[in-house]
């Protein structure tokens, strides 16, 4: 982050959840198959790392480029991406649950209360209207949907079950009332700009992200509401598949870790149904997916990694502004 380069962008926390949410699938895995544990332990410390250099940098954003960050959260789709700063926290608690409870537990508290506040302002503004059609992509998820998946399945993995139902029916409505929405969009608007087209990675996260939620509120062999999400998140990951070459005409950035979300959790919640008793297609799927979710974040990293070699991973100041 030398001097002539910009800041980092808050989407930049999309790398964070992306490393988080991929450290967790590798867990279960683990537990599930036996894989090799210093697989996991290693892939958690990466994730850690990650998160806490994103933390650092954009806290030190707000104390150096207060008026770029502040622009940010005031711009219609930038903004939305302000919600993974919660999202890779709670992630970073459910990593840290068993090994610094206390510390996992209070981390847990402070990012839930942030995502709350930070959902209903974004959410809030949205509601007084005045947007346009070309500012609304799939990271409208991201203040509602997201945050409350997330804030659901690690207030399970404390025991707050209750809770962890709350947050969970808070973002399945939301999902339910802003998917129509983004369709509306995108069958009846303009295409999506080259720039925008890797958000749509992020239509992927809601059905296994809150599937992930529903398995960890749950007990007992996977009912037909697992079995919905699950195919709703297949068919959404079919249908990205069939738009990958339209939106890849965009040139990689780290935009694209729009994707990693969804793809950690798409395998994370085959494998915890198979260990909860799914036989048959969801068994015989879960390693392949696995295997390509391993892939397709691998892809993601050396492509970051070789923007960073290049000089090229920080966007210049007036990129960033764009």
């Amino acid at each position: 982050m030398n001097s002539t380069r910009g800041t980092i962008p808050v989407g930049f926390f999309g790398i964070a959840v992306g490393a988080l949410a991929f450290a967790n699938l590798w867990r279960v895995a683990i537990q599930v198959w036996h894989l090799p544990a210093i697989v996991g332990t290693l892939l958690t410390i990466v994730a850690l790392v990650v998160w806490l250099v994103m933390l650092v940098a954009y806290g030190h954003k707000w104390l150096t480029h207060s008026a770029q960050a502040r622009a940010e959260i005031q711009h219609p789709v930038q903004s939305s991406f302000a919600a993974f700063v919660p999202v890779s926290s709670m992630l970073a608690a459910q990593l840290l649950q068993t090994s610094a409870h206390s510390l996992a537990l209070g981390l847990f508290g402070v990012a839930a209360i942030g995502q709350l506040a930070l959902g209903t302002y974004l959410h809030g503004r949205f509601w007084q209207g005045g947007g346009k059609p070309e500012s609304i992509t799939p990271a409208i998820y991201l203040p509602t949907v997201a945050p409350n998946f997330v804030a659901g399945t690690t207030a399970a993995a404390f025991g707050f079950h209750q809770l962890g139902g709350l947050f969970f029916g808070a973002g399945v409505l939301s999902w339910l009332a802003i998917e129509s929405l983004i369709l509306h969009r995108a069958a009846l608007h303009d295409p999506l700009p080259q720039a925008l087209r890797p958000t749509l990675g992020v239509q992927l996260a809601p059905p296994v992200v809150g599937g992930v939620t529903y398995l960890s509120l749950t007990s007992g062999t996977p009912d037909l509401i697992a079995l919905m999400l699950l195919g709703y998140g297949v068919y959404q990951a079919l249908l990205l598949l069939r738009l990958l070459p339209w939106i890849r005409q965009q040139a990689f950035t780290p935009g694209y870790w729009a994707f990693s979300f969804g793809v950690a959790a798409l395998p994370t919640m085959m494998i915890r149904m198979v260990e909860r008793g799914a036989t048959g297609p969801i068994a015989w799927a879960a390693p392949v997916v696995f295997i390509a979710a391993n892939v397709i974040i691998g892809i993601l990293v050396v492509k970051t990694l070789g923007l960073l070699v290049q000089g090229k991973l920080i966007p210049a100041p007036a990129a960033a502004a764009a």
